[in-house]
Parts: C-alpha cells; structure tokens; sequence
C-alpha cells in the first residue's frame, strides 16, 4: 500500500517507509498544464498552454519537482520508480507529453529499476498499442499486469528481465497458485480472443468515438470541467466553477452516479476529490452501447441541473 498516494487508502498509522511520491503530473488540476500536453483527442478547454514543437513545458515544471524529490528527499542510490501510464483510481489522469522518458532517465541515472503498472492500461485497452508505457515512448524494467489479463478470472502477473528474475532465486519464493494450468489456459484463450478478434482496434475506434460523444457533453454541461483519455479508458470530471476548477461536492458527483445505476449505466468513480466518472466498459462494445451510454449521461446531467434550478428558485 505504500506506493499509493490515494487518502481513501491511507490508514492512520505509518505505514508507508521508503515510498516518497512525487508531485502528481495533472495538467488539468496540477499546477501547470493546458491545451497541448495529452496524449489524447480532447485537450484542457480552460487552461491556456505555452508548449511548441512539440515540447511540452508543464512536463518540464513536473520533472523539476521530481529533481527536488530525488535531490533532498532521497538516498543517492534508489530501489525504483513506479507509474500508471494513465492513472486509473487516480481518476483516469493522463501525464504530460515527455515526463515519462524524463522520469525514466533521472531513475536509472540513480540505479533504479523503472516499474510499470499496466492493471489497467494494458491489454489494448489504450487502443494505440498493447501497452500503455508504449505509447510514452519508454521501455521499463518490470511490467505488472492483471485485470484485462484474465478477462474476469483472477489472475495476473509480472514481467521482468532476466538479470532482475535471477535475483529471486537468492532465497526461497513461492506463490501458492502460481502458474496453475486453469489460469495459464484462460490467459492465451484471453490472448487469442485480442487478436482474432481485433479488441486493441476496437478500443480504438469506438473509444475515439466515446470521446467526442463525451466532448459534446463538455461543452453542454459547464459541471463537467474535462473529459480525458485514450482508447477505451476515458475520464469525465465534474466541477462546481469551470474557472477555478473546483471539484463538485461529493454529494451531488454520487447523486449523478446514482441516477445514471438506475438509468442502467454503471460506470467507476475515482480521482484524489472523488469527482471523476472511470469510464472503461467491456472492450467489445458497440456504438449503440455507447449512445446508451451517453445519453443515460446526458439525462442525468439534464436531471442534476433541474434540482439545482429548482433549489434556486426556493
């Protein structure tokens, strides 16, 4: 639990020794950001950006805190660095173009290992390639995935070099359900399905579809501040002043939720105020499935607005 920085996962007692987070890369909520520095069909609306030639500036800002971190915070000499491509609890939060090539570079200049966390990005679910860290431009050290790897069934697994695996073999490992013929059959099936069936294309197509579906409700909607993301992980994150971009109040980001269950759309929640609806549906989704989708968003929406308006008027 040490590597989260999330509140609702932090418990009163010390518990995290070693683990320093550094400054959370969100263009959007995060000190420096704007228009330019995703990765992603829709961009910051309300922020303005001085990134050029493809240079993005809010990433340079955000590797100059992680140099402060690494500089007064940390022994020259560190274990590694772990990242989401694209957070997923975090709220779907996309980092800078550039920052990870950047952070990878400053880790392994201090004898680090660069650790991706692919639980949720990975498996084709970004749509541009099989992995998240692909599309960064970046090659880690360690690759943890799960999830998308069992396609419902428990599983997952981790993924390293040769020269890191032998340091297992210096004392006794064992994993009680490790490497199980049942698990194993159902992680090619899952494999095979990807491939035959095009998914990874899939998730790209209909998700650039989803996300300009999502763009109109943006520019409908002034609670909904940004909508992010690539493939088939997307993000909508809801603001009480698009100017400020002030969450809105838990209350009324879960009466929304609510009213979208039982309009009969389920969809996650996350970021570090609980205003992001997580938007990652079955990679074999359709069009239709998407118009449903939007339009149970949109009713809601509509329904939130009415008791705001109703509530004014009293």
């Amino acid at each position: 639990m040490g590597t989260t920085a999330m509140n609702p996962w932090i418990y009163e007692v010390p518990g995290r020794f070693g683990f320093h987070q550094t400054m959370n890369p969100d263009v959007y909520q995060g000190l420096w950001g704007g228009s330019k520095c995703r990765v992603s069909l829709s961009q910051v609306v309300d922020r303005t950006c001085d990134c050029q030639d493809g240079k993005c500036s809010a990433s340079d800002k955000y590797i100059e805190q992680m140099e402060d971190l690494l500089r007064y915070s940390l022994p020259k000499k560190i274990a590694g660095f772990v990242a989401e491509y694209a957070q997923g609890v975090g709220g779907v939060i996309q980092m800078p173009r550039g920052f990870l090539p950047q952070a990878y570079e400053l880790v392994r200049q201090r004898g680090g290992v660069c650790i991706a966390d692919e639980v949720q990005t990975g498996f084709g679910r970004t749509g541009d390639h099989f992995w998240g860290f692909q599309s960064a431009g970046v090659m880690p050290d360690i690759v943890t995935m799960a999830k998308g790897i069992g396609n419902g069934f428990p599983m997952a697994a981790v993924v390293t070099t040769p020269e890191i695996a032998e340091t297992m073999s210096k004392a006794l490992h064992a994993n009680t359900f490790g490497g199980n013929p049942m698990a194993c059959a159902i992680g090619m099936a899952v494999l095979d399905v990807i491939e035959d069936e095009g998914i990874q294309e899939r998730a790209k197509q209909i998700g650039g579809y989803f996300i300009k579906k999502l763009m109109k409700l943006r520019d409908d909607f002034n609670i909904v501040g940004d909508v992010r993301g690539q493939g088939l992980m997307l993000g909508l994150e809801l603001v009480a002043d698009r100017a400020s971009r002030i969450p809105l109040p838990v209350a009324q980001v879960n009466k929304i939720w609510e009213d979208c269950k039982e309009m009969g759309l389920l969809i996650g929640k996350g970021g570090i105020f609980g205003s992001v609806y997580r938007i990652k549906p079955p990679m074999c989704i359709t069009e239709a499935d998407v118009d449903f989708a939007v339009a149970v968003l949109q009713r809601a929406l509509e329904m939130h607005q009415e008791r705001v308006t109703t509530k004014t008027s009293h």
